[in-house]
């Protein structure tokens, strides 16, 4: 598959006779909101778990050098807890071009701290799109971060921003708080 899967997932999901659709996200969706919503609410899905596996060759990195970014790798049992967004069916020619590094668009059952529960559409980047670069030791994968920036900054900045968005949903994540333990002495080395 294409870096670029733009295009894909206008083909995917017709949108156009939702009024409303609900958007899930775990990653840079939780603290970077560049798009419009309706309403925006913690939300947990499961079976699924956040990986600093996916490249990114447009924001976090470039072509020649990409940076590291999350994708949702499937995880029996597990759940994953981020930020829901209820938004009109047209932020999607938005974020379809945000996401377009290997993205593809699934719904996925959502259940709000409330209890009540939802299908929304989720961006999971798999293991067969081009800019997939798989597991690593959390030691290698914080070198890589330290080492990597793109057009939307340094990919430093995406990793503690997600961390500090996680905490303030009362979310711990192994993976990422075990990246950013590592990650921090890099940083203050560079300084």
């Amino acid at each position: 598959m294409s870096h670029d899967t733009s295009l894909i997932n206008k083909q995917r999901q017709d949108l156009s006779a939702f009024e409303s659709v609900w958007l899930f996200g775990y990653g840079s969706l939780i603290y970077k909101v560049d798009f419009p919503y309706l309403e925006r609410k913690p939300a947990t899905i499961t079976g699924w778990s956040r990986r600093f596996w996916q490249g990114s060759h447009d924001h976090r990195g470039t072509p020649d050098a990409p940076g590291r970014v999350l994708t949702l790798i499937e995880t029996p049992g597990e759940k994953c807890t981020g930020m829901a967004y209820r938004v009109s069916p047209e932020v999607f020619e938005h974020l379809d071009h945000r996401e377009k590094n290997g993205y593809l668009r699934f719904f996925t059952p959502m259940l709000f701290a409330d209890g009540q529960q939802a299908d929304g559409l989720v961006y999971i980047a798999s293991s067969d799109n081009a800019a997939f670069l798989g597991d690593a030791p959390l030691a290698e994968i914080a070198q890589h971060i330290v080492q990597s920036r793109g057009p939307s900054g340094e990919n430093s900045e995406y990793l503690l921003k997600l961390s500090q968005g996680l905490r303030n949903l009362g979310v711990t994540d192994p993976h990422v708080e075990g990246i950013r333990q590592h990650l921090e002495p890099l940083l203050a080395d560079q300084r």
